[in-house]
């Protein structure tokens, strides 16, 4: 069971894939909600799909190690990055780490290898 605070959302699968309600929802108490409808929300989704995209895809011309890879390949890391965000002193990785992960620096004055 989930109870839903202010600002959290449900049914967006059911709008992204055209499938059926995975869950009755309830109100527990008096509560307002906004509403979008499935041609409203995609039109949406993809418009901010597409704008992530192209970000990603200006930034990786960028980067110099991935100069020469193709569009297709270039398209699949754009459908994969995730942003992560580290403080100042907070260990990205350590040595002895499993090398399971690639980073690209995208803002901050330094990281520094010890």
């Amino acid at each position: 069971m989930k109870t839903y605070l202010p600002g959290e959302a449900f049914g967006e699968l059911a709008l992204l894939y055209n499938a059926p309600r995975a869950a009755t929802i309830i109100a527990s108490t008096d509560a307002k909600l906004w509403q979008l409808d499935r041609n409203t929300f995609n039109h949406i989704v993809k418009g901010a799909s597409q704008q992530r995209r192209e970000q990603y895809e200006t930034f990786l011309d960028s980067v110099p190690i991935l100069k020469h890879i193709d569009l297709y390949e270039k398209a699949k890391l754009c459908d994969v990055i995730t942003e992560g965000t580290f403080a100042s002193g907070q260990k990205v990785i350590s040595e002895g780490d499993q090398g399971d992960t690639f980073f690209i620096v995208i803002s901050g004055t330094a990281i520094a290898a010890k």
